[in-house]
This record gives structure tokens, sequence and C-alpha cells, in this order.
């Protein structure tokens, strides 16, 4: 997870709700259950965050006090996804956002985080990370979102003082952190994706740091000599030979920290290395016998806990202890990281948008409970019916664009207002075609902003032809909009091409079993 603020990146604080109810102990059997309990307490933030799990069950009213917490969604119930469906067995997916704070709220993590006149200012959510458990928990996909993502953050409230944030379009994502607090970026992501998010975690710089000396490391590799550091000032600091090093301490958090130095030296390069750090520290959880020694361990409980802000859905030990369990009944070679496929902006430089086409396909996979490394059941049976009416046809405002351009052709010229015309002999008076230039799309797809227009785009949808899979929620349009794509460059009926199901290769698939990861160093940064 990165920590990487930008110079003027700040952070107020946070987790505001702290401690935790008291519970009375189970009792043990004298020193082998002690052993069992201060393991797993450890190690719990750690592996619960890096999608693994330890055993054990105790060492509980002391940690729970440690333990802040949040409310889990600030925004209004129209901006919330619904809840996911249970599969046939009755299990459900989890969907957890991981968020790693830039925080300087204390001594030590304004130390490892900035400058000085950053002390106490509001926070970014510089880590932005989705895991998404199967239902039937054979496999883990995590989708990471760049945090100079162009998005909407949707109108949030404080849950401590009642201040209201207004809706924003076209903001940085991780501005989301100081708007009332990580229930703030939870409520962006569902409006975002269209999936309900079940619980959040967030860790700050201390955390990072203390959970890599505690396991003894975390091994990372890099293909050259690197040293994050340009002769204007930019840079983590970060220095290593190349080959294999094991990481721990301020090292660990340069890793996480280090865009200036891996291959184009953006934040997409930074989002690869962070994947990289978080399979090689999922297996050193579950491999490294360091971890069993007790005086270690409880060291590394007492900073993780105090450095975990959750929501009250796991604000208690055995919450998470539940948690965990779950979590490692996943494989770690089904564990798949991605990142969400983007863009540059054409309107902000320097920034990212989500990819038309490949972004919504990544989250139709995670909605639809789809593996994304290709090895699960396929699900292509389409999106179910909405439960909101649509309006009369003549009454449904729906705006015509033209998407038909590809990497080797141009647009089709007039193309939105044909099918603009089209709707309005079938009924749907009130289509009209949108002149605006748009990115071209692969396949031709219906957006709409909100739930109460569900109904009405998946009307549009049925008249034409398309699947139900391609009516997709979107913050990027105002209202009911037909983008038509690059397989439908003529006529006036639709054809469906078939859904692959297979994740876009836009989304940059890392293998959590995959010990040849190693980055590429930017020449520029060698030594």
């Amino acid at each position: 997870m990165s920590l990487t603020p930008r110079d003027r990146d700040a952070t107020t604080e946070h987790g505001r709700h702290g401690g935790g109810r008291r519970r009375k102990g189970t009792g043990g059997d004298g020193k082998r259950r002690r052993r069992r309990v201060l393991r797993w307490a450890a190690i719990v933030l750690a592996v619960v965050i890096l999608g693994t799990a330890g055993a054990g069950y105790l060492y509980y009213q002391h940690l729970n006090a440690n333990i802040k917490k949040d409310d889990l969604n600030l925004g209004d119930a129209k901006d919330r996804a619904a809840e996911s469906k249970a599969n046939a067995a009755g299990q459900t997916p989890l969907n957890i956002l991981l968020i790693g704070s830039d925080a300087r709220d204390s001594k030590e993590n304004q130390k490892l985080g900035g400058a000085k006149d950053t002390f106490n200012t509001a926070p970014r959510a510089d880590v932005q990370m989705l895991l998404h458990v199967s239902a039937d928990r054979t496999n883990m996909s995590v989708v990471s979102m760049p945090r100079d993502t162009l998005v909407s953050i949707p109108k949030c409230t404080d849950p401590d003082n009642g201040k209201v944030y207004g809706a924003l379009t076209s903001a940085i994502t991780n501005d989301s952190l100081g708007r009332g607090g990580p229930g703030c970026t939870v409520a962006t992501w569902e409006k975002l994706t269209d999936i309900h998010i079940d619980h959040f975690m967030m860790i700050d710089f201390a955390g990072v740091v203390s959970m890599a000396d505690a396991i003894g490391g975390v091994p990372v590799c890099v293909d050259a000599n690197v040293r994050s550091r340009s002769s204007d000032g930019h840079g983590s600091g970060l220095k290593l030979k190349e080959g294999t090093t094991y990481v721990k301490g301020i090292q660990a958090l340069q890793w996480l920290r280090t865009r200036y130095g891996f291959e184009d030296n953006t934040d997409i390069a930074r989002a690869k290395a962070q994947h990289q750090y978080m399979n090689a520290m999922v297996r050193q959880l579950r491999e490294n016998a360091t971890l069993g020694n007790p005086n270690e361990l409880r060291k590394l409980a007492e900073t993780a806990t105090k450095a975990l802000t959750v929501d009250n859905g796991l604000g208690t030990v055995a919450k998470l202890y539940d948690l965990s369990k779950e979590l490692r009944k996943v494989p770690t070679k089904r564990i798949t990281m991605t990142t969400m496929p983007w863009q540059y902006s054409t309107t902000n430089s320097g920034r990212v948008v989500p990819k038309p086409g490949d972004a919504e396909k990544l989250f139709r996979l995670v909605r639809e409970d789809i593996a994304l490394d290709g090895k699960g059941k396929k699900k292509s049976t389409g999106t179910k019916a909405s439960s909101d009416p649509a309006a009369a046809d003549d009454k449904i405002a729906v705006q015509v664009q033209n998407g038909t351009s590809s990497g080797t052709q141009l647009a089709v010229g007039g193309r939105a207002r044909t099918v603009a015309q089209l709707l309005v002999g079938k009924g749907f008076t009130e289509a009209v075609a949108d002149s605006t230039a748009v990115p071209g799309a692969e396949k031709t797809v219906l957006r709409y902003p909100s739930a109460d227009l569900e109904g009405d785009a998946q009307r549009i949808a049925k008249s034409l032809g398309i699947p139900l899979s391609s009516v997709q929620k979107s913050t990027a349009v105002s209202g009911v909009t037909l983008v038509v794509g690059a397989d439908w460059r003529s006529g006036t009926t639709y054809t469906a091409p078939e859904d692959d199901d297979r994740t876009p290769t836009s989304a940059q698939v890392i293998n959590g079993s995959d010990k040849k990861q190693c980055m590429h160093v930017n020449p520029a940064y060698t030594w």
C-alpha cells in the first residue's frame, strides 16, 4: 500500500471513535494457548489487510481498546450499492476497502510522512484497494485505484459534527478521506463501481513500518541498482542494490512510497510495486517462522492495532478473527492483484480517469463474483432486472453518443443522430443526439447515474436488444446515456457480442503466488 503524499498533502485527526466494548476472555489451557493467542493477535492486522490469516482467539481486552472505529458509509442512500446476493449455497461475497492514510496526526507519523506544516491537516487516502473475497471462498481479487484518479465524490456528512460536504465532480480520489472520514472514501467507491462494500480497514505510516519489522522484512526485487532521489528533490529516498532485498522499517515505507525510480515514474508504476510488496508479505506471513516469537508478536500487536481504524462491523478482535478465518480459506495462488484500467484525463494534465469499457467490465466481474484469474466458473447470465419501474417510453430522456471510433477506425459520422432517430421511431421521443466528442467504446453501453434511473436505462436496452449486462451505473453521466460503440457501426439492429468474462489486459494482473516479480528501474535513477 502506498503512503506517498504530495508535498501539499496532509491530514486531520482520524479514527475518532476510539476504543471498543470489552468482553471477558474464555479462558485457556496454559502456555500453549497463550502462545497461540499472542501469535494471532499480533498478526491479525497485517494478515487481514494483506488477505491471509493466522490462528488463535484471545489477547482481547487490551487490543480492543487500541482499535479505532468510524462509520462505514457517509454518503446518501441513493449513492449506495445494493448488497451482494447470496449464491445457491447461501454464501455471500465479502468486499473490504483497504485504505492507506498519509495521516500526520502523531509525532511518529509526522516524522515518517513529511513536512512540519502538514501536521494535523486533512488526511489523504493515498492507497485505495478493494479486496473481494468470492462467495465460495475459493478466490480473492484486489482492485487498486491510482491516487491521481479523477472521480465524482458524493455528498458526505461527518458523523461527529454533522458537517455536510457537498458533492464534487472530477475531484482527485484521495481527497475523499478528508471529507468526514473513511466512510466518504467508501461512499466514493460505491458510487463509482456500484459494488457494495461490507467493511473498510485503514492504516497509517507507523503501522506499515511496525509490521515489516515484526516479520523480519519483506522480500522485494529490482532489476538494477535504484536510488529514488532526483536533482530537484523528488523521490522517496529508497536505495537498493539489484536483486532481492528484505526491506523493513523506513526502507519498507520508502518502497511503498516510491514513484520516482520505477518504470515511467508514475503512480501506476507505484501501484505495481505495492502489489508486489503485498504478495510477498502474504507469503511471509504464512511461511515465516519468526512470527512464533511472542515478544516480537506482542510488539506488532500493540503497534498495529493502534494504527488501525475500522468500521463498527469489525471493531473487536473477535470480529477481525472471524474475518481472518474466512480469508484464510483462499489459497495464495488464487489471489489476483489488479489495477483499475485507466487513461489520462483530457482536461487535467497528470491525472487519470477510469478507462471506458475496461474499468466498467472489471467492476462488473467483481460485482458478479467472477474470478479475475480466469479459473472460476463463468457466469455471463446478464444482470437482474431493476426493481425500479421505468417511466413511460415518451418520458424517458436519453442522450445518444457516438463512440464508434477504435484504435484502427475513425468514428462513423452521424451515428449518434441515426440511433437517436431510431429511438424516436420506437416511441422514445425524448431521445437526442449528443454531438460532444467522446472516447471510443469497444462495446455499446447504456449508462445511468443513480438507482432511480436504472429502470429507464434497462427499458431502452430492451427496446434495442442490448443485454442488461451492458447497462451500467456510472458517475460520468448526469442522465441515461447510450454510447454507440465500435460493435454497432452500421444498421438499425444491434447484435450483442458474446461476453467472454475475461479480465481486461489493461488491469495489469499479478498472481499472488508469483515469486519472480521484479520492478523495472528507470535508467535515470540507477547508481
